[in-house]
This record gives C-alpha cells, sequence and structure tokens, in this order.
C-alpha cells in the first residue's frame, strides 16, 4: 500500500499565516482523537501533556533538543475543529512559561469527512506578534509539512 501523497504547507505572508490540507486515510472519529487526546497527540507530534480536555484548559507540548512550548486550547467544536495557542516562537531563542496572549500563535485542526478518509486542514495564524514572522513563517511551514506527514504515516501503517 502506498502513502497518501499530499500537498506541502502554504505561507500567505500578507496574513501572517500557514495553512496545510491534508487527506488521512482513517475515519473523523479516529483522526478527532489523534489531534486532540495528549496520549494519540505524542503519538505523532510534541509529548503533550494538557490539564483537561476543554476550552481553557493549559499544558506543554515538548520537543526533543527544543523544549517545553505551553500550549493552551483555545476553542473546541467536536469533531469539527480544535485551536490551540501556543508559546512557539522559535526565533525568540527561549520559550515562555506560560502562553502570552500577545505574542503567540493560534493553529486550529478543522475535520471533514471526504468518503472513507478525512480532510484535515491546519491553519497557523498570529505570526506579525512573534519576534521574527519571516523566519517564524518559515519554520512552522516546514514543521507543518513534517508533523502532519508523521500523521499521515501514523495511520496509514497500521492495519
Amino acid at each position: 500500500m502506498s502513502m497518501t501523497v499530499n500537498e506541502e504547507s502554504v505561507v500567505d505572508e500578507a496574513a501572517f499565516s500557514v495553512r496545510r490540507t491534508i487527506r488521512i486515510a482513517a475515519s473523523v472519529d479516529k483522526v478527532w482523537r489523534a489531534v486532540t487526546q495528549p496520549e494519540h497527540i505524542s503519538a505523532w507530534f510534541g509529548q503533550t501533556v494538557l490539564d483537561g480536555a476543554a476550552v481553557g484548559a493549559t499544558g506543554t507540548m515538548t520537543f526533543p533538543d527544543y523544549g517545553a512550548v505551553p500550549l493552551r486550547i483555545e476553542a473546541i467544536d467536536e469533531p469539527h475543529s480544535v485551536s490551540y495557542r501556543w508559546g512557539n516562537d522559535d526565533a525568540a531563542g527561549h520559550l515562555p512559561e506560560t502562553v502570552d496572549p500577545e505574542h503567540s500563535t493560534v493553529f486550529t485542526f478543522t475535520l471533514e469527512p471526504v468518503g472513507d478518509a478525512t480532510q484535515l486542514t491546519v491553519v497557523e495564524t498570529g505570526f506579525e506578534t512573534t519576534s521574527d514572522p519571516r523566519a517564524n513563517l518559515a519554520a512552522h511551514r516546514e514543521g507543518w509539512n513534517s508533523e502532519l506527514d508523521k500523521l499521515v504515516a501514523l495511520f496509514e501503517k497500521r492495519p
């Protein structure tokens, strides 16, 4: 079975956003768990800890050789979309202890059923509030390419 090949992330410099839409060979319910439950997020993204599953829940997403990024759930519309705010300012050189709403970005996963698969779109916004918007847009564009490819692979290597 061949891997699904998905388009890469797209940067909109005028809107200070990164967007990527992929197709995953799994049901919306399974993909929803993969993007909302810490034990499932940890299997493909950063090691995730959250103190709840509702809007306002906080925690961290830890990456090897990078550190613990503060995380907060901003919005949930189960099983259609979930938004996280994180203090992941790559260009700042240090990670804040907690999410600073003035200097952080928000990424939103939107899920739509397409046949027996799921179309997942991520949009990350707010780069204009970061220390180096262009550098962060480029870094996060690459990040969403590699991280979401891991999510696709996670589902496609399972029976």
